[in-house]
């Protein structure tokens, strides 16, 4: 068996963070939570993460900052990181705006176990 994959989940809510880490439960990732996009960038600069599950609308740093933010990371570092956006809305302009601000997917709140098993093993992450 290989080494866990690492998953970052940026979420400024309490219960959608247990929800969604609860969902997660069902794959062998090590997670780390960061309550809002600046902790997010922050975690990533001292490590990388396979998958980032990256809320929209935060406090200090919403989440299209956020991504602007570590993918000048990735830059700096050389490396990748993939980065899936999350939304309460089911606007099609939002996963527009998620893809043309460097997100490489996007879900839709509540988060569907699905739904993220379907990204994820395109990613192949699971």
């Amino acid at each position: 068996m290989g080494t866990k994959k690492s998953l970052l989940l940026v979420e400024d809510n309490l219960l959608n963070q247990k929800l969604i880490v609860l969902h997660l439960g069902k794959f062998d990732f090590n997670i780390d939570i960061a309550n809002n996009g600046k902790e997010a960038v922050d975690k990533v600069k001292d490590y990388h993460y396979d998958l980032v599950l990256m809320d929209l609308m935060m406090p200090v740093m919403d989440g299209i900052e956020a991504t602007y933010k570590i993918r000048n990371v990735d830059r700096e570092m050389g490396r990748y990181t993939r980065i899936v956006g999350l939304t309460a809305n089911t606007f099609d302009s939002d996963r527009e705006r998620c893809i043309s601000n460097g997100m490489d997917e996007f879900m839709v709140k509540p988060f569907d176990i699905e739904i993220f098993k379907e990204i994820a093993t395109r990613f192949s992450l699971i």
